[in-house]
């Protein structure tokens, strides 16, 4: 399945819905630090129900510990100033999708490391900033598995 980055995430309830959305679809997340809370802080809990011991979720304490790990062949950075939209990319099993802080996205030197395939982006209003991370997520891991004819998912 896919594998969703959240790189350095700041709000407990983003990333507990994220869990969640993990859980449900399929995907592994994987969170870089430092982390901007508790693993066993409440909101990331009740954000994420009951799914947290059904999802697959990995901590790397640094960007290139991640890398290492997941030893990606595409990643997709999704930013308000990518390139692409979301919806023009063909997705792949085992693809990165990897999403920046919610107070400032993703760093240049991020967007712009080897390991990044291409940097997309989701329509969006124009003068607005952004989306809130684990809605982004969620469009864009839906997008994905919807490509692969929801592999695995009961229809």
């Amino acid at each position: 399945m896919f594998r969703i980055l959240f790189y350095t995430p700041e709000i407990p309830g983003n990333t507990g819905n994220a869990i969640r959305l993990a859980a449900i679809t399929g995907a592994e997340l994987h969170l870089v630090e430092p982390l901007g809370f508790d693993l066993d802080d409440s909101k990331l809990r009740r954000a994420g129900l009951d799914y947290h011991d059904l999802a697959v979720l990995h901590v790397h304490q640094t960007l290139q510990d991640a890398w290492q790990a997941l030893a990606p062949e595409r990643v997709f950075a999704f930013t308000s100033d990518g390139e692409s939209s979301y919806a023009q990319i063909e997705y792949r099993k085992g693809d990165v999708l990897m999403f920046g802080p919610e107070s400032v996205g993703l760093p240049e030197s991020v967007k712009h490391d080897v390991h990044v395939t291409a940097r997309v982006r989701l329509p969006m209003l124009p003068s607005l900033r952004s989306l809130n991370l684990a809605n982004s997520a969620s469009i864009a891991v839906y997008e994905a598995w919807r490509q692969l004819d929801f592999a695995g998912a009961q229809l």
